[in-house]
C-alpha cells in the first residue's frame, strides 16, 4: 500500500492508504482527529471542510493521493485552546444547536476571512451558502462571523 506524508495541524504524519482514500477518513481513522465530520460524502454540505494549504476544501472527496505533502489544518488545529476569534464568537453567540456542521462552518469561514476580514452580512450569507446547517442556525452563524470580524478574525 502506498504511503503519503501530510502535515496536519503542524505535525508531520506518514500514513499508508489506498490512493483514493478521502482525506476525511485519513484524518479520522488513520490519524485519530474526529473533529472533522462525515455527512453527505459528496462535497455537498460542507460539514467536512478543512484547510488544505490554506484554502477550505471538502475532505470527503479529496483523495489522499492528490494531497501528498500538503499542509492540512482541521478544527482541532485552528487554535490550540479554542481561542480563535471565530470559535470565541461561536460560543458568545451560542451558534450550535446540534453542532454537527459547526466545525465545517467555522473552517470554511476562517479560510475565507483571511482575504475578507471585514465582510458584510450579504457577503457572509453568500460565502456560507454552500455549507448546510440541518438545524437552520444561519442567522446565528452570520452574527458570529460578523462578531469575529469586529474582533479581528
Amino acid at each position: 500500500m502506498p504511503t503519503y506524508t501530510l502535515t496536519v495541524n503542524g505535525q508531520a504524519h506518514t500514513v499508508e492508504a489506498e490512493p483514493d482514500m478521502p482525506l476525511l477518513w485519513v484524518l479520522r481513522d488513520l490519524i485519530g482527529l474526529t473533529g472533522t465530520k462525515y455527512a453527505c460524502g459528496s462535497a455537498y454540505c460542507g460539514a467536512c471542510a478543512v484547510h488544505v494549504n490554506g484554502s477550505a476544501q471538502r475532505s470527503c472527496v479529496a483523495a489522499i493521493s492528490a494531497l501528498d505533502g500538503a499542509d492540512v489544518t482541521t478544527i482541532e488545529g485552528l487554535s490550540e485552546d479554542g481561542t480563535h476569534p471565530l470559535q470565541l464568537a461561536w460560543n458568545e453567540v451560542n451558534v450550535p444547536q446540534c453542532g454537527f456542521c459547526q466545525a465545517g462552518q467555522i473552517m470554511h469561514a476562517a479560510a475565507w476571512m483571511k482575504d475578507n476580514p471585514n465582510p458584510t452580512a450579504e457577503e457572509v450569507d453568500q460565502n456560507q451558502s454552500s455549507n448546510l446547517c440541518r438545524c437552520g442556525t444561519y442567522q446565528r452563524i452570520r452574527e458570529a462571523i460578523l462578531l469575529a470580524a469586529e474582533k479581528g478574525a
